[in-house]
């Protein structure tokens, strides 16, 4: 995704404009339920992995509810459960009305068996009157048309404790000599550097350090142009094994929350997505003192733009849901200032709407630094939604074995080549 200067003008859809995007006009697919009469109320079957979330949609059905949609949540604790249900459930007389999912190829295969509602003409509007960010459409766009909306957007940067920095007097790092600096004052004086995790985000150090090596290969992987096997890819291996190695890592099994983990103290530094303020918020945890953030430094010096990973998850109309008209305007109302100031403020996290507020000061400076004109940042997809399925869901076991017991690299690395290679050679 390119970077995109921050929008200054407030801006909103109309309603005529959210009935017309909703139309099916433009080439979108056909909808088998009816259009809302004007002033009709309808509670739309919303079905999520992100069970936590609840308090947070059931709070905006008082804002969305004021044009007559509310959601009816139900959520789902188990990701796996989730997902099964979601395919499952176009097989049956109960197609949900809305529901979250993955971009990506997971989204791709939802697309491609015609199964989600396409929102050609919703992007269209939200880009004209500037509700979304410059690229943000390519996460999804899929043979020249659109698919879903963004449900919520993620910057990964650095969160770091701010009372173990100033006990040692450490600044924020500006290269990745600064910040193996930071971690080798932090274990002579026996503190953890870093959290890690060997299950569901065992993959973000191998992003981190790839995409801050050479991010034309990190790239590449996602395309089959580059091998898992290249010399910078086996360089942002190894350094991560010298990481583990050196002790710079909590123990990746450890169970309790890594939002404790950080405002505890009991690790100093952990890399996740913006929603990570959110469960420190939860916490008590406050921003500007307890904890700050800073974009990861580049492992490769000669890299010149500093890397940003960016993960957006989808909210999907499913073809052929009992009010599937109504949910394609509940999308095209997702997207406004009026709905993403209300969600930034409830979620305490930012916005895919580049108008929407951000409450948070920290979040605020870090999206105007990477939003930035000349901000020097490039943004990135997620490995996850970037890469092919079958090389994504082979690398959880391998790098989830690699954080824990910290192997040679290159029996990895070659075993997710021969996954990659195989991919790729049936899309020929």
């Amino acid at each position: 995704m390119r970077k995109t200067p921050v929008l200054t003008v407030a801006t909103t859809l109309t309603l005529t404009l959210v009935l017309a995007a909703c139309s099916g006009g433009g080439g979108g697919d056909e909808t088998t339920s009816e259009p809302r009469a004007e002033g009709e109320e309808v509670t739309l079957g919303f079905y999520t992995d992100k069970a936590a979330w609840e308090p947070s949609f059931e709070a905006m059905n008082a804002v969305s509810g004021e044009n007559g949609l509310t959601l009816d949540f139900t959520g789902y604790a188990d990701p796996t459960a989730f997902d099964s249900f979601v395919k499952q459930s176009f097989r049956t007389d109960s197609v949900p009305d809305l529901f979250t999912w993955h971009t990506g190829a997971q989204l791709g295969e939802l697309v491609e068996q015609g199964l989600v509602a396409e929102t050609t003409d919703l992007w269209a509007d939200a880009e004209e009157q500037g509700l979304v960010p410059e690229g943000l459409i390519d996460n999804y766009t899929f043979d020249g048309k659109q698919y879903c909306v963004p449900l919520n957007v993620a910057y990964w940067p650095v969160y770091y404790n701010q009372r173990v920095f100033d006990e040692y007097d450490l600044e924020v790092p500006e290269t990745w000599d600064d910040l193996m600096t930071i971690a080798d004052t932090l274990v002579e004086n026996g503190e953890v550097p870093f959290h890690q995790m060997n299950i569901i985000f065992e993959f973000v150090w191998f992003q981190a350090l790839l995409a801050g090596n050479d991010p034309e290969v990190y790239q590449g992987l996602q395309t089959g142009e580059a091998s898992y096997t290249d010399p910078a890819v086996v360089e942002a291996m190894e350094t991560w094994k010298q990481m583990i190695d050196d002790g710079y890592f909590v123990d990746p099994g450890v169970t309790t929350d890594p939002q404790t983990l950080l405002a505890n103290g009991d690790v100093a530094m952990a890399y996740f997505g913006t929603f990570f303020t959110g469960q420190l918020t939860d916490i008590g945890a406050t921003s500007g003192e307890d904890y700050g953030v800073f974009v990861m430094p580049n492992l490769g010096p000669d890299v010149e733009n500093r890397q940003m990973i960016l993960e957006t998850g989808p909210l999907c109309v499913g073809v052929g849901s009992q009010n599937e008209q109504a949910a394609l305007e509940y999308s095209a109302w997702w997207m406004t200032d009026d709905a993403q100031n209300a969600w930034s403020s409830e979620r305490g996290d930012i916005s895919f709407n580049p108008n929407a507020d951000v409450a948070d000061p920290a979040l605020a400076e870090l999206v105007a630094q990477v939003t930035a004109e000349d901000s020097g940042i490039t943004v990135q997809q997620r490995y996850l939604e970037a890469n092919p399925l079958p090389v994504y869901t082979l690398s959880t076991e391998l790098f989830g074995d690699f954080v824990t017991n910290a192997p040679d690299p290159m029996p990895v690395l070659e075993r997710l080549q021969a996954e990659a290679e195989a991919y790729w050679a049936e899309q020929d």
